[in-house]
């Protein structure tokens, strides 16, 4: 069903890399920016944060997951980084926090980046982050088939990306991936925010991943918190804001950033 890990790398590469031409040079001391998606998606939700990333002559390479379980998912993480040359900023969205979590501590990793995103700690899973917190509407509408989980166009529509236009929104909808239910459940062994500094988006108008459960786990990670007000799709709804957080964590830091959720 789902590709080879190095043929799943090729492709990201050729997708987010334009042609060196139309690339500004790249100073070796800005790190490769690796974007992990999250459920539901595929690499192209990062597609117009990739391109202002790499205006800025900044690296960029938006990995493929298979969403098949959070070992498969790490695995392909971590064969970006090591392509990487040089030091990286892993940045996740959604279920991509969990996986940035586990793989992020390799010692290239130099900040992460989440959005919208889980980061649980040394033997939790991800489902055990919504516990004490409301279930977001989106979240009460998955379904189920054969032991994989999708959203229904509707549910997309009304609470997955409801701050898109219809262009967008049929994108968002023909790019859905499904999650295995069980990587729901596996719990992570690595805690890379423990040792790395991290910045967090947080989607004020998320109907997927509660909003409160997103600034509590900002807050119990430590990290330098923003928001923006967004929809769970942050990454394709607000790509400039998004992208303004990942420069600040790659130490450019732009003129412009999003709300601070701290003050700061």
């Amino acid at each position: 069903m789902f590709r080879s890990i190095p043929l799943l790398l090729s492709l990201a590469l050729a997708a987010t890399l334009t042609p060196a031409a139309a690339r500004p040079a790249v100073d070796p001391d800005v790190p490769t920016v690796i974007l992990v998606h999250g459920a539901f998606a595929d690499a192209s939700s990062w597609d117009q944060v990739a391109k202002r990333l790499q205006r800025r002559g900044v690296p960029v390479v938006a990995v493929d997951n298979p969403l098949s379980s959070l070992e498969a998912d790490v695995d392909v993480t971590r064969a970006a980084i090591a392509a990487a040359p040089g030091k990286v900023v892993l940045v996740g969205h959604s279920w991509g926090g969990t996986v940035i979590t586990e793989a992020g501590v390799d010692p290239k990793v130099v900040a992460l980046v989440y959005v919208a995103a889980f980061a649980p700690d040394v033997g939790q899973t991800s489902a055990q982050q919504g516990e004490h917190f409301p279930v977001a509407p989106g979240l009460q509408q998955l379904q189920q088939r054969d032991g994989w989980l999708w959203l229904s166009p509707q549910t997309i529509a009304r609470d997955f990306a409801q701050d898109l236009k219809p262009r967008a929104l049929a994108r968002v909808q023909a790019g859905q991936l499904p999650l295995r239910a069980s990587a729901l459940a596996e719990p992570v062994t690595a805690a890379a925010w423990r040792s790395r500094p991290s910045w967090y988006v947080v989607s004020r108008k998320d109907r997927m991943l509660a909003p409160q459960l997103q600034v509590a786990t900002a807050q119990r990670i430590g990290a330098t918190l923003y928001s923006v007000g967004a929809s769970h799709v942050a990454p394709v709804s607000e790509p400039g804001e998004v992208s303004n957080v990942i420069l600040e964590a790659s130490g450019l830091r732009p003129a412009d950033l999003p709300t601070s959720a701290t003050g700061g």
